[in-house]
Order: structure tokens, then sequence, then C-alpha cells
């Protein structure tokens, strides 16, 4: 399905959206390593239900445009993208959906901008309470590996190891985290070999996913092809300075009516916090009206359940 592109001026960079249908605006934040695609069984969806669906290249990806400074990608800027976003669109308010990193822009926006953002769906990433201290500090490693965000803050390391294969890294993170990759203990998933890396190592797969065509990975290749990885890698490169700016909000609740949904095989079940986090969600989050874990189903939840996703999503808008 060719769903329309094109670029628009949000402050001071450019972003490539995708746009379908029209009526109240459902903004839908993509995560690493994807891009506006990921969303086009969701895009035509709401279309069909009388929504108008954006979808953006977020900045660093596809074709937006990507600053060079690494500062530049923090939550406030990714946040101000968004807000950027609908002041362009010319719209007052809108429902923000986000799956991995992009549900912690939803998030975010929602915390952050509640008189634009009026609701809140989130995939993969449940919010996550500011902890005490920096988390960069915190994440595990030993004399040979470590937590696959510690790999990621080395600049230079990871682009290396990715843009070495693009289309077989895409292929690769597209089977290995999904629920139809290998079974794998957690250490497996997030702990990486300290010198190369986060998936170079991993087998190819003999075909492609069944959810994946393709079709839909050349989108994804020519998009990282023409971005490359210094950006996508620089949120990471943010966790703590996030952690810094978000000071003023340690301990806030996100108010607006909220939805998650995570697969059981998603990468962040095998997370520590996760067992205590997921019961407690509502502690931070008391209008979250529908949290699922969907059976079977690995980290590329819209893309491997489209079905499933688009009905929970369809019913939780159709409550606003």
């Amino acid at each position: 399905m060719n769903i329309p592109q094109r670029r628009v001026a949000v402050g001071a960079i450019q972003l490539n959206i995708r746009e379908l249908g029209s009526g109240p605006m459902v903004l839908l934040c993509h995560g690493f390593p994807e891009c506006s695609h990921a969303w086009h069984h969701q895009m035509q969806a709401l279309a069909d239900a009388g929504y108008r669906a954006v979808a953006p290249d977020m900045r660093g990806y596809g074709g937006s445009d990507a600053p060079k400074a690494v500062e530049d990608y923090t939550l406030l800027h990714l946040v101000g993208d968004m807000v950027g976003l609908l002041d362009a669109l010319g719209e007052d308010q809108a429902v923000v959906v986000g799956h991995d990193w992009g549900a912690p822009v939803a998030w975010h926006c929602a915390l952050l901008r509640p008189d634009r953002f009026r609701a809140v769906a989130a995939l993969s990433v449940p919010w996550f309470p500011r902890g005490s201290t920096p988390p960069v500090a915190s994440m595990p490693s030993t004399d040979t590996h470590e937590f696959y965000q510690l790999y990621f803050q080395r600049p230079g390391l990871a682009e290396q190891e990715l843009a070495a294969d693009v289309r077989g890294n895409l292929l690769k993170a597209a089977w290995h985290w999904s629920g139809e990759g290998p079974e794998a203990s957690p250490e497996a998933l997030t702990m990486v070999p300290k010198q190369g890396g986060w998936i170079r190592e991993r087998p190819l797969p003999e075909g492609l996913p069944t959810w994946l065509s393709q079709a839909e990975l050349d989108i994804y290749v020519q998009a990282f092809e023409r971005s490359g990885f210094t950006g996508p890698l620089n949120w990471y490169r943010n966790l703590d300075r996030n952690w810094a700016l978000m000071a003023p909000w340690h301990g806030a609740q996100v108010k607006q009516p909220a939805l998650y949904l995570v697969g059981e095989r998603d990468l962040l079940m095998g997370f520590p916090i996760m067992d205590w986090l997921l019961p407690r969600l509502k502690t931070w989050v008391p209008n979250l009206r529908h949290q699922e874990v969907l059976a079977g189903c690995g980290h590329w939840i819209q893309r491997e359940r489209p079905t499933e996703v688009n009905q929970r999503l369809l019913t939780f808008l159709a409550s606003l």
C-alpha cells in the first residue's frame, strides 16, 4: 500500500510524514530501527474508521532531517517535534501512539502537553517512572558482554556494525526479536559482546518472517541507507541527559486515558523491572483503560499482529 508522503517544516528541522484519512488526528511514533512505514497497517484501519492518521519519520530517521549534535535528540526535542507537527498540520489536539522508542515519546507528549495530547497508547515500552539515579551507570556489564543500550553509548561503534550490512542486520533484528525468532534467554536477547555487537554474530534466518514482505524490507533498507544509524542511536546517547531534564516531573502521573500492549516474547519482558512494574502501572497512569500481553507475539507488535492491535486501538479510540 502506497501511503502519500511529504516533508513538513517543524521548527528548525523538516520531518517526512505519511498521512491518510480525515477526522480526529492520531499521531503514530515509530521506534528503532524502523521508520513511519511501520504503521501502514494501522494507518489504513484508522483512515477507514474516520481518523486522520499521521506517521512521521522521527528525528534522525528516513526522510526526516538528522541534526549532527548528540544533544539534539533529547526527549524535549522529540516531544517538541510532535507538538510542532500538530501546529504545522493545523491540529489543536491528537491521540498519540508510540512503539519501542516512540512509546517514551508518546508517554512524555502526554505528560508534558496534556492540552495537546488527549490520550496515549503505547506498544512494547510501558511508562517507566524516573529513577533516583542516572540510568546508564546501572546497566549490567561483564568482562565480555554488556547491556545493548550500554553498547549503543559509544559513538561510531554500533553505527559501523549496522552499516556494514544494512539489509542483513535489519532482517536479523526483525526475526530474532519477533515471536517467530528462536527461543532465547533474556540475557541472550539484551546482553551483547562488547566489541561487536548488537546483531553481527546472530544467524540470518533462512527466509523472511511471515509478517514481513520483501517489498517492506526494501523500504526499511532504503530508509537507513539514506539516513544512516547515527541519528537513531543518538536517542540512546541521551538517556542520562533525559533523566536530568525530567527532574521537574519526578513522580508525576500521566493522567489521560491510556492503552498499553506488549508481546509475550518482547525482549522488554526480560527486563527485571517489568515483573515489578506492569502490575503497578496504574500508580503512574491512573486512567489506564486497557493493558494486555499478546501471547506468542514478539517486539514488532503492530507489524506482527496488526489485526489484534488495530482492534484494541480502535476500541480504545472509540471509548474517548
